[in-house]
């Protein structure tokens, strides 16, 4: 339903007036967070206030919306004081979270990833081939991080290692009988 003159009238004064009371009392009500009023919308008969909020600078939103539910009639009575002389009797107020601005973001970001290369359509087999590459190409990077932890290190085979301590036993199997060779030819 379209909005009559006097409900838009109405709306708009209970926005400013109620972001007012917000600047006010709204440390005391919810802390840090940042609220903004982004629209009121007035019933038929102006007995209800439906008060659109923007949440900000906080990760629950819900939770300020709980703790302004909490202090209703003090936020009422406030905003009664500063509107009785403008009408007739003070609307009940209900809170609602306005996302549009957190919409309008993601919208945003879509409509950047449009150009992406990333994020446009594909058939399975280019997907496929991507990831592959993708996949090889960080393989590579951790092979050559791993060349570059160890310095100057070689790499060695399993094969290698093995020979080599083949290698070291029949050394040390002669270093031994060079000993007892000594020892008897001491004697």
């Amino acid at each position: 339903m379209k909005q009559t003159i006097k409900q838009r009238q109405i709306a708009a004064l209970i926005q400013k007036e109620f972001s007012t009371v917000l600047q006010i009392e709204g440390d005391i009500i919810y802390g840090d967070a940042l609220v903004t009023v982004t629209r009121v919308k007035m019933s038929a008969d102006m007995g209800i206030a439906y008060i659109y909020l923007s949440v900000y600078n906080t990760l629950y939103k819900q939770e300020i919306i709980k703790e302004m539910w909490e202090n209703l009639s003090r936020l009422r009575g406030e905003l009664g004081r500063r509107i009785k002389r403008q009408v007739r009797r003070i609307p009940v107020l209900k809170f609602f979270i306005d996302d549009t601005m957190d919409e309008m973001e993601h919208v945003d970001l879509l409509f950047k990833n449009i150009n992406n290369p990333e994020f446009q359509e594909r058939s399975m087999k280019e997907v496929m081939e991507m990831k592959a590459a993708k996949e090889k190409a960080a393989q590579k990077a951790a092979e050559a991080d791993d060349d570059d932890i160890d310095g100057d290190d070689e790499e060695f085979t399993l094969e290698q290692l093995l020979a080599d301590d083949d290698f070291e036993d029949e050394e040390g199997e002669d270093d031994e009988r060079g000993e007892a060779e000594m020892t008897d030819d001491e004697e």
